[in-house]
């Protein structure tokens, strides 16, 4: 009985059949992308707002002004008053009602002095110019609940980090191609709530939803792929990366030409039912398929992926045999249990949190430094593709371990200096930072192929899942780290990222080189590497 990876040559190991379920795949990593930043654009801050006085809106509608009318009217005698409030956390603690004149509304209460006026702190009275803009307008996530715009990105990385487990789990029961279209299913649905939800607490637990079917897509996709191809999957990984890096790039002009955050999150869901059509042109993986006993179906598979590719099966393969199964129990101490695989584990999991962490910190800090939000996002983002360039180039010639430890010393360092870079010198601070993101992303994509070649055949799924978990941990604390920390001093975030992805790389110069090296099958094997 030939082996799968022997009748998978046979039958071309990425041929027209591949080639064309990669394509379509990959269209996965875009949706995935807007979903994973579009909290950049769903929560930008609103332009202009300020607090209303109890009684404003009647006393407005009464004397015919309009809301720069009133505005003038709330927030000059304000600043007039006590030159450190701005009128959006504060108001005047008085309350207007039928008697106040509209002429000068404030004169029976300010004695002559508009010092005299006491505030008060504003807690769900807030006007905007642009109501509907952004979910910060829509919930009210200003003042004392700015903190709610980090939670409802942190509650989208638990949803990732939910989903990475439940559906993971799933996707090894069920199948791949089925809880790839369920989480695709899911997504839109989900996705649609969120537009429409009538208040905050509907949005978030919808958005952790959305987080957990989202991670669905993005895992399942990656799977099938790399499980029809041949065993050379370098270039797959990378370059379903450069999808998400295209996601990247198209989702400000999406946000530029849709004026209203429930028209975004809407433009960003409903795509992801397009891939309900891929039941009938993508199969089932064949390796799952083997897995579960089901040798008559992957052999179906095998004949029409050879009859796409122009090649031909022996009819004399009646059955295929997979070998290299996975332990049947794998816990966190078999990662752990020798000195090899316990330095390698630690310093894998450290790898994914500093790259999802400083990756999403780069990637939301665009939405709070000003500038042309929408250029600089497309900037960043067009960034990353060369650093897939990068990394094909690099690897096969340096190795594994030097680009990964230079690319997160040099965004470390570039953060570092983005940081203390004046701000009269706007080009300049956006090139290093530039090159900060370009670092990351690198280190990112490295991470994963680094991940897969430093475990066991045996140990080999539930060691990548374990490690890239963290990925998602990372995620949660990002949006905390970076926008309590901004509000001390705008930059600090950029000292921490610095300091993290600097002791990153010094880490990851410790890892074996695993340039020309066979994967691993045995633990024995992994404590040879050095």
């Amino acid at each position: 009985m030939p082996s799968f990876d022997e009748v998978l040559k046979e039958a071309g190991e990425f041929g027209r059949f591949q080639k064309r379920v990669f394509f379509l795949l990959c269209q996965t990593g875009v949706t995935f992308s807007f979903l994973f930043a579009s909290v950049v654009f769903l929560g930008q801050a609103p332009g202009n707002y300020w607090c209303r006085i109890p009684g404003a809106a009647e006393l407005s509608k009464r004397c015919g002004w309009s809301l720069e009318e009133e505005r003038n009217f709330t927030v000059l005698p304000l600043r007039l008053g006590n030159m450190s409030s701005n009128g959006e956390c504060e108001r005047l603690d008085v309350a207007w009602d039928a008697s106040v004149s509209c002429a000068s509304p404030l004169d029976r209460y300010g004695n002559g002095s508009m010092g005299n006026l006491s505030l008060a702190t504003c807690h769900d009275s807030w006007v905007y110019k642009q109501p509907h803009s952004s979910i910060v307008s829509e919930y009210n996530l200003v003042c004392g609940n700015a903190w709610m715009l980090d939670l409802s990105q942190a509650i989208l990385n638990l949803g990732f980090l939910t989903g990475a487990f439940i559906l993971g789990y799933a996707a090894d029961r069920y199948g791949r191609i089925l809880i790839y279209l369920l989480s695709c299913l899911g997504v839109g649905i989900c996705g649609i709530i969120v537009a429409f939800a009538p208040n905050f607490t509907v949005f978030l637990i919808f958005r952790f939803l959305q987080g957990v079917f989202g991670k669905g897509t993005w895992m399942t996709c990656y799977v099938i792929v790399t499980e029809i191809v041949g065993s050379d999957q370098r270039i797959v990984g990378i370059v379903i990366q450069i999808f998400f890096t295209l996601g990247i790039m198209i989702l400000p002009g999406i946000a530029y030409l849709v004026p209203t955050w429930q028209g975004i999150q809407l433009a960003i869901s409903l795509p992801n039912f397009l891939f309900l059509l891929y039941y009938w042109v993508v199969p089932e993986s064949p390796r799952w398929l083997l897995t579960r006993k089901k040798g008559e179906k992957a052999l179906k598979i095998m004949h029409n992926i050879a009859k796409h590719n122009g090649k031909y099966l022996s009819p004399h393969y009646s059955e295929i045999t997979i070998s290299n199964e996975e332990v049947s129990n794998p816990s966190f101490l078999d990662l752990v249990r020798t000195p090899r695989m316990r330095t390698n584990t630690l310093i894998l999991m450290y790898a994914w949190f500093t790259s999802a962490l400083v990756y999403q910190g780069l990637v939301m800090r665009l939405g709070i430094v000003g500038g042309n939000l929408y250029l600089d996002f497309f900037i960043s983002g067009a960034v990353e593709l060369p650093a897939a360039l990068l990394i094909l180039v690099t690897i096969d010639r340096i190795g594994r371990r030097l680009p990964f430890g230079i690319s997160n010393i040099v965004a470390g360092i570039a953060c570092l200096i983005t940081a203390f870079l004046p701000e009269d010198i706007p080009w300049l601070k956006t090139t290093v930072a530039t090159l900060g993101r370009l670092g990351i992303t690198m280190a990112f994509e490295i991470v994963y192929l680094v991940n897969t070649e430093l475990y066991p055949t045996t140990l080999r799924n539930f060691g990548v899942s374990l490690c890239s978990s963290l990925c998602d941990l990372g995620g949660i604390i990002a949006p905390f780290l970076l926008f309590r920390l901004a509000a001390i001093w705008l930059e600090l975030p950029l000292i921490i990222f610095s300091i993290l992805a600097v002791v990153c790389g010094l880490l990851v110069l410790l890892l074996p080189e695993t340039k020309g090296i066979s994967l691993p099958e045995t633990v024995e094997d992994v404590e040879q590497l050095s």
